[in-house]
């Protein structure tokens, strides 16, 4: 697993595994905000406020990819596409 700078990881069920995911960040001394399957024996327990936080976050990116130049990769540039991701999620914070 790659180096994470962030002390918590927000996740949906679908990452839910003991072995591939869970230990990992645990052996990092990572926190893992990932709800338990519902088939799942033993249900693990998880911060529910700030699972909430995720979805937040999730909705925030359906409304950036509503802009055709940023779903699409318009911009050539990196630093165009920067702007424009940057004037988008203001346009978006305004309203």
């Amino acid at each position: 697993m790659p180096d994470l700078v962030a002390d918590t990881l927000l996740a949906d069920k679908a990452f839910d595994a003991d072995a591939r995911v869970i230990d990992l960040l645990a052996a990092a001394n990572k926190v893992a905000v990932i709800p338990s399957k519902t088939n799942r024996k033993v249900q693990r327990q998880y911060d529910k406020e700030l699972y909430k936080a995720r979805h937040l976050i999730e909705n925030f990116f359906c409304k950036l990819k509503q802009f055709r130049a940023i779903a699409t990769r318009y911009d050539k540039t990196a630093r165009n596409f920067l702007a424009g991701i940057q004037l988008a999620a203001t346009y978006i914070c305004l309203n």
